[in-house]
């Protein structure tokens, strides 16, 4: 089966505290985000896009604020967003320092690469997947 595009058009990641987490990705992945206002301007939701390119073979997605949105910190594992990586362990190497956690070091998943599963400061669990 071939597909004409991705599966995943766009993620976000609900966040208790929007300065702490751009602080954790921003330090794992050695990306900056870009503020987004308000989009109703009193809705109490806020913003901050991932760096990407729209049109790019992956998706885009944001961090998300979200005023009455009622969030434990407790980490979850319903829907995990991987980040792709030159090699998944160099991220991984930060996820400590930046305050998250490692749950699952750097492992093979055969002729797919290898990943690493990582909760960042805000509860939520991601991975980290590379080729080498």
């Amino acid at each position: 089966m071939q597909l004409e595009k991705n599966v995943v058009s766009w993620f976000e990641i609900y966040v208790l505290d929007m300065d702490r987490a751009k602080k954790f990705y921003g330090t794992v992945l050695g990306v900056e985000f870009t503020d987004v206002p308000d989009p109703e301007g009193s809705n109490g939701i806020s913003m901050a896009f991932f760096p990407g390119a729209p049109d790019g073979p992956n998706a885009c997605g944001a961090l998300v604020k979200m005023d009455g949105v009622k969030q434990s910190g407790a980490a979850t594992i319903s829907t995990m967003v991987y980040f792709d990586t030159e090699d998944c362990q160099a991220e991984e190497s930060r996820v400590v320092s930046a305050g998250g956690q490692v749950h699952k070091p750097k492992f093979s998943i055969g002729e797919f690469g290898f990943c690493s599963i990582c909760m960042d400061t805000e509860g939520n669990t991601f991975g980290l997947h590379s080729l080498k």
